[in-house]
């Protein structure tokens, strides 16, 4: 009887939690927060607001870039700091703009996400002292004394870095005393895994003239408006970080004069799960047709909106339309891996770059790795690049400009979620596709449906299979005399990172492709091989 009760218990609460997060409280909730967002941006107009990928990216209509910290790299006793998500152009967009707003939401009652308590924190503070190291290097090397003799401002930036620049870890003050300095002990570890990744330490160097440091803001801060300090006042550069979210439990029973509705905290969270293909950019579209319409007709109408939007995409043979970045002027524009961060030279004094650059295709969201001949990108813009050649790795194939029926190849691929061997299973016949047209000095455009990450992959097995170490095509030639390692092609992976600020490759596809790069086989192909030898042997 006691059991039954349980379960009956049980059951009552899930028919609550799914009667309260329905589609239309969910998109109400986000509206409502995305208020608070535009009022807090609206304190500092000219600083960047950015969203952290994904959730973040629902809480406004329009953002200048966007980011990726997880939270998992900020959880207790499992902090971390990830080369493969190293959000360089943010910092170098910080500097250049005086710093950046960050918007994000959780779900889980508290105020602020583990991606803004810690990851951030732990992420300024790595790279504050990457630099500070950069520029130490610099000095014993003697390259700063000509230009200091070159430049007095030039000079007194240096010294101003070198003697004023904070390196310590800033966390928000309901963190414990003991996890702050078990995070502690890890920094300085993690700013040489920093270094020797081969990060683009100096361009960052060079585009900030104060250190990274976090400020947190929630709907429960209270803020003088009369006293808003501005941005340049502050002795170091903020990365200020907006928590949308109520942290006053997660289910809110709310009314207006038309509707009754439940407020949801982090609503934009794991939107596979309420969103019914309704995209960012497709609610701020519908913004207020979808809040006025009422929980009652909100579901048709989303799906009507969805989809209009699916047949006006399948007209054009297009796929959904994804968020793209520009990455930083000041980037580097030669391909090469083991060289790119001392090569660069210090100017404390550039304040006047921008975002734009010619790395990327602005029209078409193409991103182009250095001078490899190799570009990525999503498949919705696949037949606009001006490429030779193209190889599409998303599942549906299409029509393409290019003339030779031979310069195109669909390879479909699964994330490792649905396959874990998809990508493994075709990174040769992809490798080989791009060795015959990168020997031709041919144009590739590796494309997906979002351009994020299995393109992301697959360059990555093209770069480290058919380039040397100084970025240059040598058909394999340095792949065959090496032992590829995971530090290797984390190294690479951070090259791409550079030029591709939207990658985020996951950990179950890149493990494919280091299989792959270390002679490792998909079961299938050993199967295959395993029945060809025994029709030998019969």
């Amino acid at each position: 009887m006691d059991s039954e009760g349980k379960i009956s218990i049980y059951r009552a609460v899930r028919t609550i939690k799914r009667r309260d997060n329905t589609l239309y409280n969910a998109l109400r909730s986000i509206y409502e927060d995305s208020i608070f967002v535009g009022e807090i941006s609206q304190l500092w107009p000219d600083l960047p607001l950015l969203a952290n990928l994904r959730c973040g990216l629902w809480y406004s209509p329009k953002f200048d870039a966007t980011c990726y910290f997880k939270s998992t790299d900020g959880h207790s006793n499992n902090w971390s700091f990830n080369t493969s998500r190293l959000n360089l152009h943010i910092a170098e967009l910080a500097g250049q703009k005086g710093g950046c707003i960050i918007v994000d939401s959780t779900r889980k009652g508290k105020r602020f996400p583990d991606s803004m308590s810690k990851t951030i924190p732990i992420w300024t503070c790595v790279l504050n002292r990457s630099i500070l190291n950069h520029i130490s290097k610099l000095r014993d090397s003697g390259t700063i004394m000509q230009e200091e003799a070159d430049s007095s401002k030039h000079a007194e930036n240096t010294r101003m870095l070198s003697q004023n620049w904070d390196c310590s870890l800033h966390l928000p003050l309901w963190v414990p005393e003991t996890e702050k300095a078990a995070i502690e002990e890890r920094i300085d570890g993690w700013s040489k895994q920093l270094e020797d990744s081969g990060a683009d330490i100096a361009s960052v160097a060079s585009c900030l003239k104060k250190p990274l440091r976090p400020l947190w803001i929630s709907q429960k801060t209270v803020i003088w408006l009369n006293e808003v300090p501005d941005h340049d006042s502050w002795d170091f550069t903020p990365i200020i970080l907006v928590s949308t979210s109520f942290s006053s439990g997660i289910y809110q029973h709310r009314t207006t004069s038309e509707f009754s509705w439940s407020y949801i905290a982090g609503a934009g969270d794991d939107e596979e799960s309420w969103a019914r293909g309704l995209s960012p950019s497709l609610f701020w579209k519908h913004a207020f047709d979808l809040i006025s319409s009422g929980p009652d007709l909100c579901n048709q109408k989303v799906a009507d909106i969805v989809e209009k939007d699916r047949v006006y995409r399948a007209q054009r043979g297009q796929n959904a339309p994804q968020v793209t970045l520009k990455p930083p002027e000041n980037s580097d524009s030669t391909a090469e891996f083991s060289q790119m961060d001392p090569s660069l030279s210090l100017d404390l004094s550039n304040g006047n770059s921008t975002l734009m650059s010619r790395n990327i295709d602005e029209d078409h969201a193409v991103f182009w790795l250095g001078s490899t001949n190799l570009a990525l990108g999503t498949t919705q813009h696949a037949h606009a690049s001006d490429v030779d050649c193209i190889l599409n790795c998303d599942q549906e194939s299409f029509q393409t400009h290019l003339q030779d029926s031979e310069a195109y190849l669909h390879l479909p691929m699964l994330s490792s979620k649905l396959d874990r061997f998809s990508i493994l299973s075709n990174l040769p016949a992809a490798v080989s596709f791009a060795k015959a047209n990168l020997g031709k000095g041919n144009r590739l455009l590796v494309c997906c449906n979002n351009g994020e990450d299995i393109s992301v992959c697959v360059c990555l097995a093209i770069l480290t299979s058919l380039f040397s170490d100084a970025g240059t095509f040598d058909d394999g030639e340095s792949f065959r005399n090496i032992q590829i390692t995971k530090c290797e092609m984390r190294r690479r992976l951070i090259f791409i990172c550079k030029f591709a600020v939207t990658a985020r490759p996951s950990r179950g596809n890149l493990k494919q492709v280091f299989a792959f790069l270390s002679g490792q086989r998909s079961p299938s192909s050993r199967s295959h091989c395993r029945s060809a030898n025994q029709e030998e042997c019969c």
